[in-house]
């Protein structure tokens, strides 16, 4: 199987390209308002100048730009309409052996107001942008019943681990938004809290690599901007949905949007339900201290959670916007975990000596609420924005874990230790920021400043469990306190220095003072608190140089910081055994990267990007033996002192027939880790990898669609030293709509392989480790949405904000 999918997404992959240089030309243009601001959404026409009959027919993206390829050579002439704007025509061109572009058109104010006309656009799958790739969630059919997590496994350049960490383009250290705003958690917080995302409460995601200097510069890796549906129509509208998905065990979701806007204000919201099952696989074979340990873990988490958010924009004038913003989310789960090893010697190790099982239970609520006011002025050439943020993350979690000793044959305990602990985390985050952004000089010059405050308590209660009597351990039980504040200010200037060259640069100074306290419950064990306080400056700078209308170059370079949060400096152990377990390092220090990026555009559409990293003091995951107990072994985190890595990025969207368009994207990537730990081990691994992503979307006619999606992930390392093998993942859907198209109902088969599992080694420390392990990823899906009131009435928004589509800057 694997063979055919490969050299079907070999063909497919290669055909594409070619079809890229293939025939034809393209027509290219923009539409903008009387104060030269871009018109989206608005309707374009090719039409013959021969007989006027229409060639082909478009919508104008978000900036005001369209373009249609593939057009043979003939004279044209473009027509341009928009709601409460007079039509414009253009004068005739001749496409004579070569591309054309319209000059653009500005279009003048009708005094005639339409009370309603409906305005429908597909949006393609992924756009790329000057600044960003958009992933648009909605135009896929397999995105039914996925949720947050699992939906960024399909972003193009994006890729999640088995233990759900996130990297794009190879590099790690990615930080999330959603709607503009930074979700402050990480580890198992956040894959908890994406998971309880459904993508039907999704509209697209942004992926933003190489952020200028109006973001804050934590992430390595850049953003991921998750958008959730906010309708911008006029008058009431919403939606309603649920979903279905079966594999091993079931899932399932249901959620509601609404909002009601005019022209004083904009209210809207959303609540989702989702509860289900989650299954889980690992499987090690350890080699250490002349010792094996083949150890199995399966996991299963029933869980129910809810989530909910309420917002309203008021139109305070035509120059002013104010809002605010809430959100809600509380998630329950019930943990059944069975943990089995068996020891043997390394020169015998079919003979077993004995085994530890491990039957673990857990139950843990996580809850929190998010706060923001907002506010927006643009008037002519100058535009401002303050945001003030809150939130409360409140999480607990009651483990249940014996520890029993059997001998070979499973007939005698041999010994046991029984174990409980309770691990309540608090977390406390507080953000204001203000942007200012001017026309000035014959560009744009940004300036803006952001103050954050991060407060976590993470309590570590340990018990032994003797005579059925749960005793505290005071020598395992402890308590982390993290507090972190983050002063920044920026400045960035861009501008067009004439027709074909794009220039900006920007400059980020944070300045960090952090304290991380390790509070013992027993005098002896006491140490001293880390404090860290440090001023960083991250520069950016970009150019792009036009060569034709169809060619684009650009040069990108910004360097930024990546630091050690709660999660990873937090010292508690976590266990799946007392012989297998997590803990952090609260001695880590930040790593600093150094981007850069190079990339080409061609025909608006098909993207090429290089680039080149160099991070010190990396922090990453390291697999090794526990320096007491020869049996046992532990993963942690850790600085390396270097890592260079080489990527290649490859996206090109595909019109191929009139009935069947097509995605592709293809990423390759080439890493060095360096350190040298002592007697604790060296790491010394280069290893390169590569992802295939292909998505097909056939138009059946009456109404029916169908797609065909796959991954294959070539070799690579996680993490310091842990080095991974191929896998890869195919998917069908099929779609219909129905009811004057206000219910759309989608069914999907992912992973019909089942081969999207992990195996790999890790050789580090005088531990040798190979593991392998799956998920209940192979799942039937069933999902059914319907569109209430004027769901296709849409009405002209012009940004009154710096960031792209939306008031509120990622700074």
């Amino acid at each position: 199987m694997f063979r055919i999918f490969y050299s079907i997404a070999l063909f497919l992959f290669a055909s594409s390209v070619s079809f890229i240089f293939g025939q034809g030309f393209t027509i290219s243009g923009s539409i903008a308002d009387q104060k030269g601001v871009g018109i989206p959404f608005g309707t374009i026409i090719l039409k013959s100048a021969m007989d006027s009959s229409m060639v082909k027919a478009d919508i104008t993206s978000e900036n005001g730009t369209y373009v249609f390829e593939r057009i043979q050579n003939g004279q044209y002439f473009v027509v341009a309409s928009y709601i409460g704007l007079n039509d414009f025509s253009t004068e005739v061109f001749n496409v004579n052996s070569q591309s054309f572009e319209v000059p653009p058109i500005m279009m003048t104010e009708n005094a005639r107001q339409l009370d309603e006309v409906l305005v429908t656009a597909s949006r393609a799958m992924v756009e790329v942008k000057a600044d960003r790739t958009v992933f648009n969630v909605q135009g896929t059919i397999n995105s039914a019943g996925e949720n947050g997590l699992n939906l960024l496994r399909k972003a193009p350049g994006v890729l999640v681990d088995n233990n759900n960490n996130i990297s794009v383009l190879g590099r790690s250290g990615v930080l999330i938004y959603v709607d503009g705003k930074r979700v402050p958690l990480s580890g198992d917080d956040l894959s908890n809290y994406l998971q309880n995302l459904s993508s039907e409460q999704i509209d697209k995601i942004d992926i933003i690599t190489n952020p200028g200097s109006k973001y804050e510069a934590q992430g390595n890796a850049g953003i991921i901007d998750i958008r959730l549906k906010k309708d911008k129509n006029l008058g009431a509208n919403g939606s309603v949905s649920s979903t279905y998905s079966h594999g091993r065990y079931g899932q399932g979701n249901a959620n509601a949007n609404g909002n009601f806007r005019n022209k004083s204000l904009n209210t809207f919201g959303g609540v989702g339900y989702n509860a289900g099952t989650r299954w889980n696989k690992m499987l090690f074979d350890t080699y250490q201290n002349d010792l094996r340990l083949d150890e199995s873990n399966i996991m299963s988490n029933g869980y129910n959670g809810w989530n909910g958010r309420w917002g309203t924009d008021f139109f305070v004038s035509k120059k002013s916007t104010l809002g605010f913003l809430i959100g809600a989310q509380t998630n329950s789960s019930d943990n059944i975990s069975t943990n089995k090893t068996y020891i043997s010697a390394e020169s015998t190790p079919d003979q077993i000596d004995s085994i530890l099982t491990a039957p673990n239970n857990s139950n843990g609520k996580r809850n929190q609420a998010t706060f923001n006011v907002n506010y927006a002025y643009e008037s002519g050439k100058n535009r401002f924005n303050f945001d003030a943020d809150y939130g409360t993350f409140r999480n607990e979690a009651n483990h249940n874990q014996p520890n029993i000793y059997y001998n070979a044959s499973e007939s005698d305990i041999i010994s046991q230790n029984i174990n409980t602990y309770n691990t309540p985390v608090e977390i406390d985050i507080a953000t204001a920021k203000a942007d200012f952004e001017s026309e000035i000089f014959g560009g744009s010059l940004g300036i803006g400043t952001k103050y954050s405050n991060v407060a976590t308590d993470n309590i570590f209660l340990f018990y032994n469990v003797i005579n059925n009597d749960p005793q505290r351990n005071d020598r395992r039980s402890n308590q982390f306190k993290y507090n972190e504040n983050v002063y920044a200010g920026y400045i960035n200037y861009a501008k067009n220095l004439n027709a074909k060259w794009n220039a900006s640069a920007g400059l980020r100074i944070e300045n960090t003072d952090a304290t991380g306290d390790l509070i013992a419950f027993l005098p002896e064990l006491e140490e001293s608190p880390v404090d860290f306080n440090y001023t960083s400056y991250f520069p950016s700078a970009g150019i792009t140089y036009q060569y034709s209308p169809q060619s684009v170059y650009s040069l990108n370079y910004g360097r930024r910081i990546n630091r050690p949060d709660y999660n990873v400096l937090n010292p508690f152990r976590e266990q799946l055994s007392e012989l297998s377990y997590s803990k952090g390092n609260k001695f880590l220090q930040p790593e600093i990267v150094n981007n850069i990026e190079f990339g080409y555009t061609l025909n608006y559409r098909y993207t090429f990007k290089l680039a080149y990293s160099n991070t010190t003091n990396q922090i990453t995951r390291l697999i090794g033996p526990d320096e007491i107990d020869p049996r046992a072994g532990f993963i942690s985190w850790d600085n390396l002192a270097t890592q260079k890595l080489y990527s290649f990025n490859v996206s090109l969207p595909l019109d191929i027939t009139k009935w069947w368009n097509a995605y592709m994207n293809f990423s390759a990537s080439y890493i060095n880790n360096q350190a040298d730990y002592g007697d604790n081990g060296i790491v010394d691994i280069q290893a390169g990898s590569y992802n295939v992503f292909q998505q097909h979307t056939f138009s059946l006619g009456r109404k029916w669609k169908a797609e065909l999606s796959g991954w294959y992930s070539g070799p690579g390392v996680w993490g310091g030293v842990f080095l991974y093998d191929q896998s890869y993942s195919l998917n069908l859907g099929l779609q219909r709509k129905f009811m004057n198209d206000k219910m759309n109902v989608r069914f999907s088969a992912n992973d019909i392989t089942y081969q999207t599992g992990w195996s790999g080694v890790s050789i580090f420390n005088g531990q040798t480790g190979y593991g392998h392990g799956n998920w209940d990823s192979r799942r039937a899906t069933i999902s059914i949405s319907y569109d209430l009131g004027n769901s296709n009435v849409k009405s002209r928004k012009r940004n009154t904000g710096i960031e792209d589509e939306s008031k509120r800057v990622g700074g």
